[in-house]
């Protein structure tokens, strides 16, 4: 473990932000190569914290007499893209950040980058290259390229993309490439061909170290009803479920609903509103299942997910390593569940003899969460910041700081997380209050 003393005083400022005490090693060796060379590829399993090893370098390059933007981070999605935007800010760095990603009007981010001057944007390859098409931001003074999760530029329509904004980067001479899977292609074709890959997939940093795996044996028409004996015997503790179809996430998610169990559905039919508010709710502590296509393998950072559930066996080896790592993050520990058939062997990249799982032979139903949700129908636009919204619930609403939760804030709207058995008199005690002098209105965000 490499110790803070070591990194500059920003960033020591932006760990302890993030009450990290000290850097694992992959991450002290990423910071370590990237003083010493201009680009870096980085191979290291989901949940390792490869985020921290491209911001902490990327904050150490970065001119403070330069009002510009310096830096361009390309992701997968925009959950990634959130993520990464969030941990900027929370780090509390002096330079600006922006965030760019389909789902919201092209010209409200354009308008957002007036006056802001950000140093570092990040975005998803589609909606930077809408930007970089209308000159929104000039790249002149952009000397890096972030790449994470490269193996996916290989995918249907996104290498071509990523080739037009490559070329669209003349001054990108220094370059990170991060994933979780190597392609041999992707070094190459980010024009980093030449660099060393820094490789620890093989070493102690794999989840794999701090995740116990299990199989549940069962058969076809017991699957659903051997999950819910299974998803009981967590006691309540946050757990993943991936499915490989949307239908299949909505069969489960109503069966769960109908047993009982407190759920949330997540799969890319859903409106971006629908999956934000599926994702909070479960960050939050407002549900404690979420049901979810392989959409929710990659660009999610969600520290307290003690459980991994495959209903569905991974269809690649890429997308087992995608999933398990939603667990077992940071220093965590955590459990990965196989649902099996008999006499049905289970894929070659599954490791071998794991262990079965015995199911509670009568289960027992978890306690019910302890969150719920409230929307407040004032976000970004209004001025509103979530200091602001925890400061009016705890001085207005009579919460104490540990009964207010997670807290989100949008452009038009947000959500405040609080203790269900305080929803009633909160919204009692708020009713007619106004959030610095805007009258709003806060209602309960009932689940559908």
């Amino acid at each position: 473990m490499q110790m803070n003393g070591v990194l500059n005083k920003v960033q020591q400022i932006a760990l302890g932000k993030l009450n990290i005490a000290s850097l694992n090693a992959m991450q002290s060796a990423a910071v370590e190569h990237c003083r010493k060379n201009s680009s870096m590829v980085l191979l290291s399993p989901t949940g390792t914290g490869k985020t921290l090893a491209f911001l902490l370098p990327l904050l150490e390059r970065l001119n403070p007499k330069e009002k510009a933007v310096q830096a361009l981070v390309v992701l997968p999605t925009r959950e990634l893209a959130k993520q990464v935007f969030e941990v900027w800010r929370s780090m509390a760095t002096p330079f600006h950040i922006a965030a760019f990603y389909g789902g919201r009007p092209l010209e409200q981010e354009i308008a957002s980058l007036s006056g802001a001057n950000p140093a570092v944007i990040v975005g998803t390859p589609g909606r930077l290259l809408d930007h970089l098409g209308r000159s929104s931001f000039a790249v002149d003074k952009c000397s890096l390229l972030v790449i994470d999760e490269f193996d996916k530029c290989l995918e249907m329509g996104f290498r071509d993309e990523m080739s037009k904004l490559v070329e669209a980067l003349p001054n990108a001479n220094s370059r990170f490439l991060l994933s979780a899977t190597d392609a041999d292609e992707i070094p190459m074709f980010a024009g980093a061909a030449d660099v060393e890959k820094l490789d620890f997939r093989g070493g102690g940093e794999q989840p794999a170290v701090r995740t116990s795996f299990y199989t549940v044996t069962t058969t076809p028409d017991k699957r659903l009803d051997s999950l819910v004996s299974l998803l009981c015997s967590f006691s309540g503790e946050p757990a993943i479920v991936f499915c490989n179809f949307r239908e299949t996430v909505d069969e489960v998610q109503l069966h769960l609903k109908k047993a009982g169990l407190h759920s949330i559905g997540y799969h890319g039919a859903m409106e971006q509103k629908e999956r934000e508010l599926s994702l909070y709710r479960f960050t939050a502590g407002c549900s404690n299942i979420l049901v979810s296509t392989d959409l929710a393998a990659r660009g999610l950072d969600i520290k307290e997910v003690r459980h991994i559930v495959h209903y569905q066996r991974a269809l690649s080896a890429e997308i087992f390593t995608h999933r398990n790592g939603r667990t077992a993050r940071w220093e965590a520990g955590g459990n990965v569940y196989l649902i099996a058939f008999e006499n049905k062997a289970l894929p070659d990249f599954v490791p071998d003899g794991l262990e079965e799982f015995s199911l509670p032979k009568r289960p027992v139903l978890p306690p019910a969460p302890e969150w719920t949700v409230l929307y407040v129908g004032k976000g970004k636009r209004d001025k509103i910041s979530r200091g602001d919204l925890a400061g009016f619930f705890m001085k207005k609403g009579g919460l104490r700081p540990d009964e207010v939760g997670t807290i989100t804030v949008f452009d038009n709207f947000s959500y405040v997380a609080v203790k269900l058995n305080r929803m009633r008199a909160v919204l009692k005690a708020v009713e007619g209050e106004k959030i610095k002098g805007i009258k709003t209105v806060i209602q309960p965000l009932r689940a559908k």
